[in-house]
Order: C-alpha cells, then structure tokens, then sequence
C-alpha cells in the first residue's frame, strides 16, 4: 500500500513510525507498512462462495449456496496460531465472507487472541443487525468494493440492484459505528469514474478509499488488456493526488490509498521533489521503511481449501497447507525455495527492476503480473510506468 494521504499530504509523519518502535505489534494499522519486523498480515478467503458475479473477480467466486472447506472448528486452531506467530492482522475475504453464518464467530475467536479484524466485502449483506454484530465483536474495519457508479458498479458485479444494496451496506456501517471504507479497482472499463468515486466519498464522509491497481489473476487476468497504459497510470495518480490535497485542504481529510503497484511510491517522491523538496526527503524515508512490496513476507494467505500462498492474488504457487502444517511453520519453513527468495525480491528480479535505483523502495513491484506477463516470476512488472530515465541505474 501507498498512503497517498500520508506520503502526500503530510497527514503523517516518518516519526510517527520511530514513536510506535516500527513493531508490527504496536503499530496501529494504518502504520503497519512501516514496520520493521514484517509479521504478515494474513487474507484468508473463508469461501469461494459469493452472491455476485464480478468480472474480475480474482477468487473465480462460485454460487453462494454450498459448503466450505474449512470448518468453523478447523479454523479456530489456525486462527490461533496466526495469533501466537505474531501475526496482526487478519483480513477475512472470499468469494464473500459474509455468506458464511460463522463470520462474526471467527472474527471475535482473531480479537480474543489479540489479533485486528477486517472485513474485504461487497458490502451487500450488511444489513443493520449484521453492522452491530460485527460492531459488538470487535471488527476493526469494513472494505467494502464499489467499481464507479450505479450503471458502471452493476455491470461490473453483474447483479443488478448491487450498487443500491453496497451504499445501504455502508450506511448500515456508518450508523453502528464501524469504520467502513472504500475499495475500488482501476481499469479502462471504469477510470473515467475515479472523479465521482472521490465526490462520493465526500458525500458519504466516508473515511478511508483504496484504490487498487489491477492485478492479472483470476478473472482479473481476462481484463490484462483493459489495464491502463502507463500514461494514463500517471495520469490517474496525478488525479488521486490532487483530489487527495483538495480534500485536506478543505479541512476534510480522507485517507487515501493506492495498492499494488509500488511504482506509486517513487512517483510521489518524484511529484514532491518539484513541489516541495524538503517534504519529499521524509517521504523518501518513509518509503525506505515501507520496502515496497511485500508479497511473501509482509503480507500472506490462506486459500478457502487451506493452501498458503504468497498473497491473495498469486495462486498458481502454494507453499503448504494449514489442514497439514501450521502456517507459522510454512511461512519460516527455508526449505521452501520460492517463498525464502521472496522474502529478499532485490536479490532475484531481473531486467529493468534490477538496475532501477528505486529497488529499495519498491522491491521489484508485483511478481504475479511479472509472471502473467512474461511468463517468469523474476521479469519486470510489465505496470511499471516509470521511464528508463526516471529508474536511472543501479
């Protein structure tokens, strides 16, 4: 992730990090990035079941009736053992987490050990008695994804009515307290709504947005030809940034994220350096810390039928199963080749990542798209839209 709000706007600051001791354990969530220690926050995709249809869904979701490979009981000990390890964070997804009646169950088994609880939904099935279970068990936020507005978001979802139904989801979140905020997936199908998601935002005072860059997995990867062009990647990001600013300006600031693409670091740094020099060395520190992507070390995942990949988008390589083997032993295990290699990315990228003098910032960038589109895990990101002048050498 990258706090254009932070980074930005200065909404926080390098010692905010030094302050918290950069340990995961104590770090609040929106400083985890900056930790040192890198205990994974850990998606588990609960379910392969959902109520939508997303085109590009990267789970391949299947009907919402059916069963789950991972009982509720199979799943307290692995809960448990993520707690112990270190873990802190635990982010349940799907498919849709909530079509499964054990949802807020499992959240407060996480909270109990100690664990922060978080929702990735589509928001549809938060109906108000549903807000205040999650509430009262101790969910620490609701990401809940809209694609742009009624006409576009329905499409997307392929269910008509799902927009209605995510702004009462929301609303419902709003109203018991729960801190809910916004996903939204940038591709060229939907850009030219990014404006109005922002209005939105504003309108809902909702607090938080992410804005996700497409990764090329699932069904995602059948829009790889609908990703933005890096012009218009660099475009996009100007226009986070700017409406970020508007937004702090105005006295109303959101926090604004953008996700998987670590070239965003660099190009805010780049974007500062004109504007505000001495700014841009804190942010240059700040990005220091964060170490770019975190695939395979600072982020984790556990499948619906317990295989552990490298995060939830990368899932033609598993390195074990938590119905086996516990996923602190996996995750240390280095034994297992691909997984150690990418907890040192720097040490392996090839072509354009390894001469780029950004690597320290943004350790190679995505693996899976490199693979998706290459053919080989250690290639470039082909979403890199910096230039060869910009990456310099190494």
């Amino acid at each position: 992730m990258i706090g254009i709000s932070k980074l930005y706007c200065g909404q926080v600051e390098p010692s905010d990090a030094l302050r918290y001791g950069r340990h995961s354990g104590s770090l609040p969530s929106h400083l985890l990035q900056f930790s040192a220690d890198k205990k994974p926050v850990v998606v588990w995709n609960m379910t392969r079941r959902c109520n939508l249809r997303c085109v590009h869904c990267y789970a391949k979701a299947l009907h919402e009736k059916g069963a789950d490979d991972i009982s509720t009981e199979q799943a307290k000990p692995i809960i448990d053992d993520l707690a112990a390890y270190g873990a802190p964070v635990m982010l349940f997804s799907g498919g849709e987490p909530l079509v499964r009646e054990d949802l807020a169950e499992l959240a407060k088994h996480a909270v109990d050990r100690g664990m922060r609880a978080v929702i990735s939904t589509n928001g549809t099935l938060i109906t108000r008695e549903k807000a205040r279970e999650l509430k009262k068990v101790g969910l620490s936020y609701v990401g809940i994804s809209l694609d742009g507005g009624e006409a576009v978001h329905d499409a997307f979802r392929a269910v008509p009515g799902s927009f209605a139904k995510a702004l009462e989801g929301i609303a419902n979140c709003r109203a018991e307290g729960l801190k809910v905020g916004l996903r939204f997936t940038i591709n060229r199908r939907n850009a030219g709504e990014v404006p109005a998601i922002f209005d939105l935002v504003r309108d809902l005072d909702v607090p938080r947005i992410c804005f996700y860059h497409l990764v090329y997995s699932g069904r995602g990867s059948e829009l790889m030809k609908e990703d933005l062009n890096h012009a218009e990647t660099r475009a996009m990001l100007d226009l986070i940034m700017d409406r970020t600013r508007e937004f702090f300006e105005a006295g109303k600031p959101k926090e604004v994220l953008t996700v998987d693409n670590h070239a965003d670091g660099p190009y805010v740094w780049m974007r500062l350096k004109r504007e505000d020099p001495a700014r841009a060395e804190e942010v240059f520190r700040l990005l220091r810390f964060n170490e770019g992507n975190s695939s395979g070390r600072g982020i984790g995942c556990i499948s619906w039928d317990g295989k552990v990949h490298a995060d939830q988008f990368w899932r033609n390589h598993s390195f074990g199963n938590v119905l086996e083997r516990p996923f602190s032993a996996i995750w240390d295990d280095p034994d297992i080749e691909l997984l150690r290699k990418l907890k040192d990315k720097k040490a392996h990228v090839k072509g354009r990542c390894r001469r780029c003098r950004f690597l320290s910032v943004c350790a190679g960038n995505f693996r899976a798209r490199a693979e998706a589109g290459h053919g080989d895990i250690w290639a470039e990101d082909p979403a890199c839209y910096l230039t060869d002048e910009e990456i310099g050498g190494a």
